[in-house]
């Protein structure tokens, strides 16, 4: 079984970076004032943002060429892990995290919403890119919620502090967007890669063997992961990952119904649907007509 430090509680994680705990929940920590510490791998039982410089170090992620080198945000949602285990090496860690625990967001707008920031899910490789004046912006917003902090709790306080890390999230959002326009060759290059996939997909035994392909088998294929990827194509194309999957397949099935004595069970099997009324409810939906009266009106 893999070593891995876990942290549980806020106050845990505090204390490992020489911290003081303000409060149980949440807490913005600078990693500068921790002791060197040896590579692990850690995970962590809460949300977890960390404001780095982009450089080789301690999360791993290598040096490549980024056309914003102001700083990087990376997210982790409860429970994931990042680093490696390099027994020996040591390190000064460097920037700033910020964190708070599910409990701090339950009924909240933020708890609420929570699942729609799916960056808490893409690979570290798939990291925010920060700009000079969004880095400044970040550094604004962990201010804020530092004097809340910093200050007697009263009634506003949880308020004030989930609503702050709500806009950073939502600032998040738009960052995003631009690291997506800012790099649309390469995007683009993703979106051909996409199509070139599913086309050598259906050209092998793999629907019959594995089925349809998911839009997560996609991601791994094409080293993303499944959010980022699906993230990635939507803003490219308008359209989401599991549509353009079905489009591909309607266009397919649409070719092989005209194939002499084909019928639309054997079509199905051959694209990869389990049971054949999946593939003719499929393709209702997307053409308006069943297979069979497709092939006879046409």
């Amino acid at each position: 079984m893999e070593d891995i430090l876990k942290f549980e509680t806020i106050n845990q994680y505090n204390a490992f970076n020489k911290q003081e705990t303000l409060h149980p929940l949440v807490s913005i920590v600078d990693l500068s004032k921790a002791d060197k510490r040896e590579a692990r791998r850690m995970s962590y039982n809460f949300y977890t943002v960390f404001l780095k410089e982009i450089k080789c170090g301690d999360l791993r992620y290598g040096c490549n060429y980024y056309d914003y080198e102001e700083g990087t945000l990376i997210f982790l949602a409860p429970g994931q892990a990042i680093g490696s285990n390099q027994p020996g090496e040591y390190y000064q860690p460097q920037g700033l995290a910020l964190v708070f625990h599910p409990d701090l967001i339950h009924g909240t707008s933020l708890g609420r919403n929570i699942i729609n920031y799916s960056f808490f899910s893409y690979e570290v490789n798939e990291a925010l890119h920060l700009s000079e004046y969004e880095r400044l912006t970040v550094l604004d917003l962990f201010k804020k919620i530092e004097f809340e902090l910093s200050h007697a709790v009263d009634k506003h306080s949880k308020m004030l502090i989930v609503s702050t890390i709500e806009l950073f999230l939502n600032y998040c959002i738009r960052f995003y967007d631009r690291q997506f326009i800012t790099r649309d060759k390469v995007n683009k290059g993703v979106v051909q890669q996409f199509e070139q996939l599913l086309n050598n997909y259906f050209q092998t035994d793999k629907p019959q063997t594995i089925g349809l392909p998911s839009v997560s088998y996609c991601a791994g294929e094409l080293h993303l992961s499944a959010n980022y990827f699906g993230d990635l194509i939507k803003k490219e194309t308008g359209k989401s990952a599991q549509e353009l999957i079905q489009v591909k397949v309607i266009d397919l099935a649409k070719e092989k119904l005209f194939e002499p004595g084909k019928t639309a069970s054997e079509v199905a099997y051959e694209l990869g649907f389990k049971y054949t009324q999946h593939f003719s409810r499929l393709f209702k939906q997307r053409v308006g007509q069943s297979p069979n009266e497709y092939k006879m009106l046409n």
